[in-house]
């Protein structure tokens, strides 16, 4: 017999790994957005969904309902087998806890699978989202991490991480590096996904005594950041990190790997070219068409991303300003681990 299950107890049991989400809408709803962690079996394809869609709004419900059946009934073996192969608890949902959850739950349970149903689908889970955003505010004390495009902030973060620190990773929630070049090789994620990331990531450490994240502007990719984040940075204690060019040239390399996508930066980079002084931005425009990248890179920093980020982060008064000079992204690590240790608690200590 089919059984719902509320947002708050999905949650509970797919944070404790205890169950499998699964999304049985088409692939670009599940592709749009869905519940972090939810695995994808359709129920109908894209172009089924709008075949019935159509009969719905065209001709009836139950027009669209029979022929929603006859499609369904052709693909059901191989949609339990699919089910079948999935270890342990599972829960269903569709886009309003409507037909294809409902019937993907009902057919499971003749089969003696069990697969309770998200009570209200994913425009629930959605509203549940916005709900938390709305009400969320960060209490603790929270670090910022600066620097100049290069220094590895993100990779710095994602060492302290690794180590147990309570890393906010805005720029893998965004899926996006935060530059006009930071989707090269990439595909953004939008508002729903960023939204529901970030309040999973939050939830996750509201009982840690701080917070670190990198100095984002408000914009990163397709995604906004809410206002309590935005606050909360420019109250937080800023960590400058200092590394040489060179160093910063070689990081940008191995992220961005320009060799593997020479048109994405020449497009990229067409769109600020106007912003640059003339002799540089034709020297920099031949070097990206020549591949001689290290040089190309060199003068993107020194003529527009260096002279954009002095601007940008001269606002913080000295008593929130840390300055942390380093050789490379090991030292970086060492360095800010060094400043925050007995400020933060590793997560699990």
């Amino acid at each position: 017999m089919m059984e719902d299950i509320s947002i708050d107890e999905l949650l509970a049991l797919k944070d404790r790994g205890e169950l499998t989400i699964i999304d049985v809408r088409s692939p670009s709803e599940y592709k749009d957005a869905t519940i972090p962690g939810s695995l994808n079996i359709p129920f109908f394809s894209d172009e089924e969904r709008a075949e019935v869609g159509t009969l719905y709004k065209q001709v009836s419900q139950q027009a669209a309902k029979e022929r929603g059946l006859e499609i369904a009934s052709a693909k059901l073996p191989a949609f339990v087998r699919e089910f079948s192969g999935i270890r342990g608890k599972k829960a269903v949902f569709c886009w309003r806890g409507g037909m294809r959850s409902r019937t993907s739950a009902t057919v499971l349970d003749l089969m003696g699978i069990k697969a309770l149903r998200l009570d209200g689908g994913y425009r629930a889970y959605r509203n549940w989202v916005i709900e938390k955003l709305d009400s969320m505010e960060i209490k603790q004390d929270a670090f910022v991490l600066n620097g100049h495009t290069g220094t590895g902030k993100t990779a710095i973060l994602h060492k302290l991480r690794d180590e147990g620190f309570p890393v906010i990773d805005l720029e893998r929630m965004s899926n996006h590096r935060g530059s006009i070049f930071g989707q090269i090789g990439l595909e953004p994620y939008n508002q729903k996904t960023f939204d529901s990331l970030l309040v999973e990531e939050l939830q996750k450490f509201e009982n840690s005594s701080n917070l670190l994240f990198e100095g984002e502007s408000r914009r990163i990719g397709k995604v906004m950041l809410p206002d309590f984040l935005m606050e909360k940075k420019e109250q937080a204690i800023q960590l400058f990190i200092y590394m040489p060019m060179e160093e910063r040239v070689t990081n940008l390399l191995e992220d961005y790997q320009p060799w593997e996508h020479q048109q994405e930066c020449l497009e990229a980079f067409n769109r600020i070219k106007k912003r640059i002084h003339t002799p540089a931005a034709k020297q920099i425009e031949e070097d990206l068409q020549a591949e001689n990248y290290s040089s190309a890179i060199r003068l993107l920093l020194e003529y527009y991303y260096d002279p954009l980020y002095e601007k940008s982060t001269g606002g913080y008064p000295e008593s929130q300003r840390v300055t942390l000079e380093v050789k490379n992204i090991k030292e970086g690590v060492e360095a800010v681990r060094d400043y925050i240790a007995g400020r933060i608690t590793p997560v699990g200590s």
